[in-house]
C-alpha cells in the first residue's frame, strides 16, 4: 500500500519556534515546511498541497487570520491551526470565521500541538472517506470476486498475483464482458486490502468535455455550472488504486496529460494554478486493439508503453468453457438467494456448447433472468439463449428453438426469424401462458397475439 505522507506548513516569524516544531513533528508520514512571511506562505500553497497549516497571528507583512481565505482557496480541505502569543476572544472568533480549524494560545506544549494535529489528520481522513463513499454511491460498484482460476485462467491468476505485489501500472485487455473490471479489483484487494480506496471511471461513459474535470477535478468557476470546487478521481483514489476502464476511448489531447501525471505524480485541477501531488496506483483496461489504434494515431504510443508495464489479457468465455459450471453455480447462488434451485446436469452441457459472444457478462445476464422467471427447483437458463442458435430446417416448429444446438459457424439470421424464435421460446417456457410470455418479452399482450398470428406460431406436437 502507498504510504501516504501529509504536509504541515508552519507560518511563523519565530525561527526558533519553527525549528522546534520541525524537529519534533517531522516523520515518515508528516513533512514539515516552515516559512516566515505571508508572501512565502502563498508561494508554497500555490506549488504544493498543504494538509495542515500552523498559522501565527503576527507576521511581518500581514495579520495571520487574513491569510485563511487565501490558504483555503488553494486547497479547501487544508486544516488551519491558528496560534498567537496575544490571545483574545476577538482573535479566536476572527480566525474561526476566516476558516481556521483549531486555535492555540502561545506558549503551548508541543504535545498539545501534536494532539491538535492528530485531530486534524483524523478529520481529513474522515472527510476523504465521506467523499469517496459519496462518489461510490453515484457509480456502479461491482464485485471483486474472481471465479474460474482453475478452469482456464491459471496464467491470468498468476499475473494478477504478480501485479498485486507491485505498484507498477497495469493494462488489462480483452473483449467486452470478459471481467476486466473484476481482474482490476482482484489486483487491488489482493495487494492493498479493504483499507485503501478503489476508484473506477469509464472513459467511454463520459462526454469528452467532462472527462478532464472528472479525472483531475476543478476549481469553483472553472466552467459554467462549477458552483464549487470538486476533487477529481485522482485525488479521491489517493493512497489506493484508480481504475481507468476503456482507456482506448480517452481523447488524444487528454492522453498527454495522463502521461504527465504518470511520470510526475502531480495533477492540476481544471481552472486551478496549484499543483497537487498524488500517490495513486493506475490500472487501465480496454477492449480496443491499442497497437492498431497507435498505428491509426488514435492512441499515444508513449502512453501505451507507460501503462503496459504489466499486461494481462482476459480470454473470452468460449476459450475457457471449463469455467462455465463454476460460474453458473456462483451466479445461481447469488441471484437465486434463498430459493432452493439447481441446474440439471444437461444444462451445463448446453451452456458449455454456446459461444457466449457477450462473455461472462452475458452469462450473468442469462442466469439473473432465469432466476427471476424460473418456477420449481430446477432452473434451465439455456432456454433463454436458444433463439440465438442456428435453427433447424423446420423453422415453423418450436422444437427447433427449444434447446440450443451445438456451437458451430452459422449464417446470420434475419431479424424476423430471430423475433419469431424468441417469441416461441418464451411461449414454451411459460406453457403458452400469453400474459407471462408477454411480460417476459417486454411487449403488450395485444402485440404478442398479433405477432403469433403473423408468424403462424403454433405449439409443437
Amino acid at each position: 500500500m502507498y504510504k501516504l505522507k501529509r504536509t504541515l506548513l508552519v507560518i511563523d516569524d519565530d525561527r526558533i519556534f519553527c525549528s522546534a516544531v520541525s524537529d519534533y513533528l517531522s516523520s515518515d508520514t508528516l513533512e514539515v515546511i516552515t516559512v516566515h512571511t505571508a508572501a512565502a506562505c502563498f508561494e508554497i500553497c500555490s506549488l504544493k498541497k498543504i494538509d495542515i497549516a500552523l498559522l501565527d497571528q503576527r507576521l511581518p507583512d500581514q495579520e495571520g487570520h487574513t491569510l485563511c481565505p487565501g490558504i483555503l482557496s488553494h486547497n479547501e480541505q487544508t486544516k488551519i491551526i491558528f496560534t498567537t502569543a496575544y490571545p483574545s476572544i476577538d482573535h479566536a472568533v476572527n480566525a474561526i470565521r476566516a476558516g481556521a480549524y483549531d486555535y492555540l494560545s502561545k506558549p503551548f506544549e508541543l504535545e498539545e500541538l501534536d494532539l491538535s494535529i492528530s485531530r486534524a489528520l483524523r478529520t481529513l481522513a474522515l472527510e476523504n472517506i465521506e467523499q469517496l463513499q459519496h462518489y461510490r454511491n453515484n457509480k456502479e460498484v461491482g464485485e471483486h470476486t474472481f471465479i474460474g482460476s482453475n478452469g482456464g485462467l491459471a496464467e491470468v491468476d498468476r499475473m494478477l498475483n504478480l501485479a498485486a505485489a507491485t505498484e507498477a501500472p497495469v493494462l488489462i485487455t480483452g473483449e467486452t464482458g470478459t471481467g476486466k473490471n473484476v481482474a482490476a479489483k482482484a489486483i487491488h484487494y489482493r495487494g492493498m486490502g479493504n483499507a485503501a480506496p478503489f476508484v473506477s471511471i469509464n472513459c467511454a461513459a463520459l462526454p469528452e468535455t467532462l472527462i478532464e474535470a472528472e479525472l483531475f477535478g476543478h476549481e469553483k468557476g472553472a466552467f459554467t455550472g462549477a458552483a464549487s470546487a470538486k476533487k477529481g478521481v485522482f485525488e479521491m483514489a489517493e493512497g489506493g488504486t484508480l481504475f481507468l476502464d476503456e482507456i482506448g476511448e480517452m481523447p488524444v489531447h487528454l492522453q498527454s496529460k495522463l502521461l504527465g501525471v504518470l511520470d510526475d505524480k502531480n495533477i492540476r485541477r481544471l481552472g486551478g494554478d496549484s499543483v497537487r501531488a498524488v500517490a495513486v496506483r493506475i490500472i487501465a483496461a480496454t477492449s480496443v486493439d491499442l497497437e492498431e489504434a497507435i498505428r491509426q494515431k488514435q492512441f499515444r504510443g508513449d502512453l501505451y508503453y507507460r501503462l503496459s508495464v504489466i499486461k494481462i489479457h482476459m480470454p473470452p468465455l468460449r476459450e475457457r468453457r471449463g469455467d462455465i459450471p463454476l460460474l453458473c453455480d456462483y451466479l445461481v447462488g447469488k441471484y437465486a438467494k434463498k430459493k432452493t434451485v439447481e441446474l440439471p446436469s444437461d444444462e451445463y452441457e448446453k451452456l458449455m456448447s454456446y459461444d457466449w459472444p457477450g462473455n461472462v457478462r452475458e452469462l450473468r445476464n442469462i442466469i439473473e433472468r432465469a432466476s427471476i422467471l424460473q418456477q420449481g427447483q430446477e432452473m434451465r437458463p439455456s432456454v433463454l439463449i436458444s433463439f440465438r442458435q442456428r435453427p433447424n430446417k423446420d423453422t415453423n416448429s418450436l422444437s427447433s428453438c427449444a434447446a440450443p444446438a451445438a456451437h458451430a459457424a452459422a449464417a446470420p439470421l434475419r431479424l424476423d426469424e430471430l423475433e419469431k424464435q424468441q417469441i416461441g421460446t418464451a411461449l414454451e417456457q411459460f406453457s403458452w401462458n400469453y400474459t407471462k410470455a408477454a411480460q417476459a418479452l417486454g411487449i403488450s399482450l395485444s402485440t404478442l397475439k398479433r405477432k403469433i398470428k403473423s408468424y403462424g406460431i403454433a405449439p409443437s406436437n
